[in-house]
């Protein structure tokens, strides 16, 4: 089997990604990052999630909250709610974050010899951020075969992103047919200690109406 390094956060997006990896018989290799977030419910999940599709995992430290910056870093501002006609980049988006996360995926996939990496990032229903874009993706992929040995000897390494172009219904409805418990997952931005959403930040009202849209039943546990 093939080896594949998967970004996952615990959130819906990843937890499919691993699905559709595993799926594709690939050898899975999840890859969480403990980075300052506001709660350790997602990284609970993802230790989940990881043993339940029988993937090796890693949590790597990693303190962006040193920089602050981000709302999902930094305590002292506020998670905005969702407001659908915002046209900046929100206060979560977190700098540089995925660039950072796919530059410690590339090290271990050159450590595991995979040449194979998966990333949930879509262009689709997203707040915005810079980082999730198919042109930056491009163009991290040029550097990744550039900047690397399995990419100057042994025939380069390829960045995967199967819902980059997926709307958050055709997401879900992707993860049901891989048989996906959503349950399982945690993608609000300040969830409780338990993992209850808040129902109220972009990544939960993205998460709700992706259900809505399809007429699926959430089982995202909200906070009273």
């Amino acid at each position: 089997m093939k080896k594949a390094v998967i970004l996952l956060s615990g959130g819906l997006d990843s937890t499919t990604c691993l699905a559709y990896a595993k799926s594709k018989n690939f050898d899975c290799y999840a890859l969480s990052f403990n980075y300052g977030q506001r709660h350790q419910a997602e990284l609970n999940a993802a230790k989940s999630i990881a043993a339940h599709f029988n993937a090796e995992h890693k949590i790597f430290d990693l303190n962006m909250h040193q920089f602050a910056g981000s709302a999902l870093t930094d305590i002292v501002m506020d998670i905005p709610a969702y407001n659908e006609n915002a046209s900046a980049i929100p206060t979560t988006y977190v700098p540089a974050r995925n660039t950072v996360f796919l530059s410690i995926a590339l090290a271990w996939a050159e450590v595991l010899k995979a040449k194979d990496i998966f990333i949930g990032v879509s262009a689709i229903d997203y707040s915005g951020y810079p980082d999730c874009r198919p042109e930056y993706i491009k163009a991290f992929q040029h550097l990744a075969n550039l900047a690397t040995k399995v990419g100057v000897e042994e025939g380069g390494i390829e960045i995967h992103t199967p819902l980059i172009n997926l709307s958050k219904a055709e997401t879900i409805n992707l993860g049901l047919q891989l048989g996906i418990n959503y349950a399982m997952t945690v993608s609000c931005y300040q969830a409780s200690e338990h993992g209850h959403a808040c129902g109220k930040c972009d990544s939960c009202t993205f998460r709700k109406k992706g259900f809505s849209a399809l007429k699926a039943n959430d089982p995202t546990l909200y906070q009273v």
